[in-house]
């Protein structure tokens, strides 16, 4: 294969990038040596490349003992001493990773000589992200899993790295992405392929929405009914609930627990961690729809089939704690996160109030209303997930007094409950769905599919700031709050997305807008600007073939292919300006209790 030329269009942008003279060839023999405490991100690599180039590249751990037959499973030497890599490695010629205390952390420093190639970090998480830069430098064959370039028993092209130094580290600890597969369900090799994309753009949180009103999607040994019962809807809403059209046809699946471990493995291999989200108080008929004692109801019924908000939620009761607390506890046994989100959005108290048990149960509590039970319930399974030493994620719903200082609020309805969390003293991920939901509508034209939400393009997702100057101007000295900002997090709900491919259409090219802002350092990217102008001209010329050879049915800068639309189907569509003009930052922002009953709520 040719050589590529010296401005590779990496995405997300590097800090830094000096281009040298010449090219490293990656051939037959070339050797991939690393120190013991990087291997995965090497190893992965290694696999990745020889796939895709049909090169054998010898792996060597420590010092110096390559695979062979005898070595332990995932590649490490058997029975070899490892020693460190160092730098000074660089000197011998191959592939060189290297641990190097005055990296950042998360970051790497990445060396092509025509000579060799040294990619050094101060811990596994700079490994991961040296390692997709080298892979998107190899060209979009590297994101395939066989070799296309040379005709079957013929030799493989070389693959030619350009000579180059990088300097780069994360704007952001916390860089993440929502899937939902609650809503409609992906078989697992579907979640592992969509964590191989999301490690690509180096983002390193995939949170796993597992449950919600049409689907429980985790097998819990204690309670099998949860599955059995609450894992398949009889029918799904076809668009916007509002219209009343549904499809007809059964809509089911789980995973094992077998599976949830072998996607979190796959994640660890990658640098990504998976955070399980178990859904409480609200979004829970699945559940209750398998163990309806846990409904203010009491009554037997059936998973939903509708989007929007439910007003069933749980019975708040000690019965109903201890058998979320248990279901969490195999949650924790299977996922290796330090995080584990419980949920807390869009929880109407309708049924409550209309509840003198319930209401009494607010009362025992000594709680002023029964709206807080809500938070009650928060907070005493985010103290369970704390005694197990993780850290409670919550929608920023579950935001208040009663909540712990230790969990960690993501700040969906908006910014300025983000800031409010933040200066209460809670960590903060922002993910608000005025920019960086990506099931919202990437274009205003008729032919887009199924369109809802907001317009939300890929300028747009690029522009996105965490903190615009507005809400700074309402909140002076965040940066010396409390709280910590640990990064931000993008959106992929499914109502509208019932296979693999509307996943792909609604989530790229714009997750690779979020990267950018995530990783990159801070930049002026409004919409049309300089800034903005380049990234599209890279994203075009160098990222989408990447996307095109890994098989990305992402959604075309010019718009949806036909078979991409979805004539007839009925989304329904809000409008950031008109929201600001009511309302501003403050007032903008998902689902609200007693506001407007048409809002499609968190999708």
């Amino acid at each position: 294969m040719s050589a590529p030329t010296l401005s590779p269009g990496l995405l997300p942008a590097p800090v830094s990038l000096q281009p040298a003279t010449g090219t490293f060839p990656l051939t037959d023999g070339t050797p991939v040596r690393t120190d013991p405490a990087l291997a995965a991100a090497a190893r992965w690599w290694r696999r990745t490349t020889e796939a895709a180039f049909g090169v054998d590249l010898p792996f060597v751990v420590g010092d110096g003992a390559a695979d062979s037959p005898s070595a332990a499973p995932g590649g490490a030497p058997g029975g070899a001493h490892r020693a460190n890599v160092t730098p000074d490695d660089a000197a011998r010629p191959g592939v060189t990773l290297a641990l190097d205390a005055s990296r950042p952390a998360g970051g790497y420093r990445l060396e092509i000589t025509p000579q060799a190639v040294l990619l050094t970090a101060a811990d596994a998480a700079g490994a991961h992200a040296g390692v997709q830069t080298l892979r998107q430098l190899a060209g979009p064959q590297a994101y395939r899993t066989a070799p296309v370039a040379a005709a079957p028993g013929t030799p493989a092209s070389t693959v030619h790295l350009p000579a180059l130094s990088i300097e780069d580290h994360p704007r952001f600890g916390w860089r993440g992405v929502l899937l939902d597969v609650a809503r409609h369900f992906l078989p697992t090799r579907e979640v592992l392929r969509f964590i191989d994309l999301a490690a690509a753009h180096k983002l390193n949180v995939v949170q796993l929405h597992l449950t919600d009103d049409q689907g429980w999607r985790m097998q819990v040994h204690r309670y099998p009914l949860l599955t059995e019962v609450g894992g398949w809807r009889t029918e799904s809403n076809v668009g916007t609930w509002r219209t009343g059209v549904f499809d007809g046809r059964p809509h089911g699946g789980f995973y094992t627990q077998d599976d949830l471990r072998e996607i979190v493995a796959h994640a660890r291999e990658r640098g990504v961690v998976v955070v399980p989200e178990i859904d409480a108080p609200g979004h829970v008929e699945a559940a209750v729809a398998a163990y309806p004692f846990l409904g203010t109801r009491k009554t037997p019924h059936t998973v939903r089939t509708t989007w929007g908000v439910s007003t069933e939620v749980l019975d708040p009761s000690d019965e109903a704690l201890e058998f979320f607390t248990n279901v969490l506890d195999e949650v924790l046994d299977i996922f290796d996160s330090p995080w584990i989100a419980i949920g807390g959005d869009e929880v109407p108290t309708t049924l409550w109030r209309e509840n003198p048990a319930i209401v009494a149960l607010a009362e025992q509590r000594g709680l002023a209303d029964v709206a807080d039970l809500a938070g009650w319930f928060l907070a005493r399974l985010s103290e369970h997930v704390t005694a197990q030493g993780r850290r409670a994620v919550v929608w920023d719903e579950g935001f208040g007094e009663q909540l712990p200082r230790d969990v960690v609020v993501t700040a969906w309805r908006g910014f300025t409950v983000g800031a409010d969390a933040l200066e209460a003293g809670n960590d903060v991920v922002m993910a608000p769905e005025q920019v960086v939901y990506l099931d919202h509508r990437a274009g205003d034209g008729e032919d887009e599919p199924v369109p809802v939400g907001f317009l939300r393009t890929v300028e747009d997702v690029l522009a996105f700031d965490p903190f615009p100057p507005e809400v700074l101007a309402q909140h002076p000295g965040l940066d010396a709050a409390p709280g910590r900002l640990l990064g931000a997090q993008a959106e992929v709900w499914s109502e509208h997305l019932d296979s693999p491919r509307r996943v792909d259409y609604a989530a790229f090219p714009r997750l690779a807008a979020f990267a950018e802002v995530v990783w990159s350092p801070t930049a002026e990217r409004t919409p049309g600007g300089p800034a903005s102008a380049e990234f599209l001209a890279r994203l075009e010329q160098d990222h989408l073939p990447r996307l095109d050879a890994a098989g990305v049915e992402y959604r075309p800068l010019d718009g949806p292919k036909p078979w991409q639309q979805r004539p007839g189907v009925h989304g329904f569509l809000r409008h950031l300006d008109q929201e600001m003009a009511a309302g501003g930052y403050a007032g903008v922002g998902g689902w609200i209790e007693g506001r407007d009953a048409s809002s499609e709520g968190q999708a």
